[in-house]
């Protein structure tokens, strides 16, 4: 049988926003919800049908390609639900309904739901900083980092019980780590499941508690972690390092590691975006001669050519001598930028030396009209 068109499904329009395809997807979804429809295939078909659309839909990509090929860009196929069973809608859409929505217990409580029901525990997540110079962006960096957290407990490994003895189902929950209530609402007769208040969703309880960890599963500890961090990261930038935060209670998940990149500021490199900016600084007979400088740059320092007659202002391009792009084969370069130092204080034989060259045919200024910014600096000097 042909698929539906997926705005058919929805009920709305092609030119229909974001909010309107939530809205229209969360109205079909109670509709045809299995727990208002139980044994009807029908209403599991549709309720499967209007989830395929709203993947679709709320995806800009996906729904771009459909709106130009149709269902042939989503692979084609003749049943609905894109492979999905029931607990991967409901943990997919689940916020869809959002905090404090009489029906997102329909849904496991946002994403929560494990096989039989049960809630998995997920630690908090960690936050450090690390400090990196322009040379370590440059090369990337390994760091070991040090981190004080809460770790599993060794005597009972992280389960908070005595023994394996002290474990028995909720009594409340027959061990599903769920509940269901039947209520009247405006709808008709709503059956709901929630977490399970006795045993927060585990489906058991301790009798005996851990004697180290006292029934919470974790203990204070650390981690020396090996951070590998790419070249090209800029500050500000955060990697995250999934497991490496801290243990949740009895069991479950470790959080996340996040790391926060600090960059130090370096004396003489600048950094702009992928290029490094350096300032120069020439006396002026070398500006007026030529000479060979040796300059800083991230990988070490090199020799720069200045040619006779350089002036100030210049900029000189090194290419390939800036920062990586994270993941990327591109390199920015190296600015460098001259400026002719002149002196504050002079000698009476420096002095007159520059008296004779004042009015020299080749000391006059001359303004290079190749410059294209010259006459733009001339127009705002007359106006």
């Amino acid at each position: 049988m042909a698929k539906r068109d997926y705005y058919e499904i929805l009920g709305v329009s092609k030119s229909a926003s974001a909010d309107e395809i939530k809205k229209a997807y969360r109205q079909m979804a109670i509709k045809f919800h299995p727990d208002k429809n139980p044994g009807n295939k029908e209403a599991e078909d549709k309720f499967k049908e209007a989830a395929e659309a709203y993947e679709v839909l709320s995806d800009s990509d996906k729904k771009a390609k459909y709106d130009r090929f149709g269902h042939q860009a989503m692979g084609g196929g003749g049943s609905y639900g894109g492979g999905m069973n029931m607990d991967d809608i409901f943990s997919q859409f689940g916020d869809v309904f959002g905090d404090g929505n009489p029906f997102e217990s329909f849904f496991g409580g946002g994403g929560q739901r494990r096989g039989g029901g049960k809630r998995q525990r997920v630690g908090s997540n960690l936050r450090v900083k690390v400090k990196l110079t322009l040379q370590e962006i440059a090369t990337g960096v390994e760091k070991k980092l040090k981190v004080n957290k809460q770790v599993a407990c060794k005597t009972c490994n992280g389960n908070g019980a005595k023994d394996q003895s002290s474990f028995k189902n909720c009594g409340t929950c027959g061990g599903s780590g769920q509940v269901r209530k039947v209520t009247q609402t405006f709808l008709g007769q709503m059956a709901t499941t929630a977490t399970c208040p006795t045993c927060n969703g585990e489906g058991s309880v301790v009798t005996s508690s851990c004697g180290s960890c006292r029934g919470t599963g974790r203990s204070e500890g650390e981690e020396i972690i090996t951070v590998n961090i790419p070249a090209g990261v800029a500050d500000g930038m955060q990697l995250s390092m999934s497991g490496k935060g801290n243990a949740p209670e009895r069991g479950g998940i470790p959080g996340d590691l996040i790391i926060l990149i600090e960059e130090i500021e370096d004396p003489s490199l600048k950094r702009d975006g992928n290029n490094i900016i350096y300032d120069l600084y020439l006396n002026f007979a070398d500006a007026a001669l030529g000479t060979q400088v040796e300059i800083p740059t991230v990988s070490g320092k090199v020799k720069l050519k200045i040619d006779a007659g350089t002036q100030a202002g210049k900029i000189l391009r090194l290419r390939g001598k800036g920062l990586p792009e994270v993941n990327s084969g591109y390199h920015g370069d190296q600015l460098v930028q001259v400026n002719v130092w002149t002196p504050k204080k002079m000698s009476a034989e420096e002095k007159s030396i520059l008296e004779k060259l004042r009015n020299s045919e080749n000391f006059i200024p001359k303004p290079d009209k190749s410059d294209s910014g010259f006459f733009d600096r001339m127009k705002e000097f007359f106006n």
